[in-house]
């Protein structure tokens, strides 16, 4: 799992990996497990957060696969949203309406909480959903305060993340995976062109 997505809700998406075009060929969440363990890589969840959530799936199979069902859903959605946006487009009207719709949901299960600001928590949520709170909640602040144009996609795969360099010019979703492997191809390509004279 990396997160180099720059923002939760990319994040989330770049749990589906594969070549930048076509289908992805591999994914991180396979079940409601490994979506709880994201959500605790990822920071939205504590340990003993996750491990309630465990005893509660276990104790409502039948539950547990609508709250994965709905991951699922939600991150086909977001990748409606979100991909467009990297291409210069807009994204598509239903999509945005389930979005609104899950945000509409995510707050009423969330409360305001005091640090420096108030900020949204969901920190006594006890519902299987909760591990697509914090994701959706991140997909409507970045549609709403990011920059879109910032939004891009890696030239290696399929990953989506948010471009800060200064210049806006990163073309990888790191430059230790995709970044190398194109360096490396580009080199083998020379060398080949060479050795061909």
């Amino acid at each position: 799992m990396r997160l180099v997505g720059g923002d939760l809700a990319l994040d989330f998406l770049n749990t589906r990996a594969g070549p930048p075009v076509g289908p992805p060929d591999d994914d991180v969440l396979t079940g409601y497990t490994e979506l709880i363990a994201w959500s605790v890589y990822a920071g939205t969840l504590t340990e003993t957060q996750a491990a309630a959530l465990r005893r509660l799936s276990r104790g409502s199979p039948d539950s547990t696969d609508t709250a994965f069902a709905q991951a699922l859903r939600t991150r086909d959605y977001l990748d409606e949203v979100f991909r467009p946006l990297a291409a210069g487009e807009d994204p598509g009207v239903a999509a945005l309406t389930r979005l609104r719709d899950d945000e509409a949901d995510a707050l009423a299960h969330a409360q305001l909480m005091r640090g420096k600001t108030f900020a949204w928590s969901w920190r006594d949520d006890h519902t299987l959903a909760r591990p697509l709170r914090p994701v959706v909640h991140a997909a409507v602040q970045l549609l709403t305060t990011g920059a879109l144009d910032r939004i891009k996609r890696c030239a290696g795969c399929r990953f989506l993340f948010i471009d800060e360099s200064k210049n806006r010019s990163r073309r990888w979703c790191s430059m230790d995976d995709c970044g190398t492997a194109e360096k490396i191809r580009r080199y083998v390509e020379v060398r080949r062109i060479r050795t061909k004279r």
